[in-house]
């Protein structure tokens, strides 16, 4: 499994606008999770915790109609990005 978690910071008073838009993707194929959440301590800042079956799987949904939508009408939205790691996820709960 190939797991992404990132920091992204909207444009100040953007967050939730900037969240609904990335929270609304459809199936990505290989994708067994994707999570939006606002940071508590910052109110402009969204985490996207993402869970792959594979790097390539990430990489190609780079390339979906609805990836491709939801990052053009995000952009403007976005001030900058935080802190971005990658993760060899091992298990939990939702993921198999």
């Amino acid at each position: 499994m190939y797991g992404l978690i990132g920091q992204i910071l909207a444009v100040p008073g953007k967050r939730n606008e900037l969240g609904t838009i990335l929270a609304g993707m459809d199936s990505m194929p290989g994708c067994l999770s994707y999570i939006v959440a606002g940071d508590p301590a910052d109110p402009d800042a969204l985490w996207v915790t993402e869970v792959w079956q594979t790097q390539q799987d990430h990489t190609d949904s780079l390339e979906l109609p609805g990836v491709q939508a939801a990052i053009a009408l995000g952009r403007p939205l976005i001030a900058g990005f935080g802190s971005r790691t990658e993760t060899e996820p091992i298990g939990g709960i939702g993921l198999s």
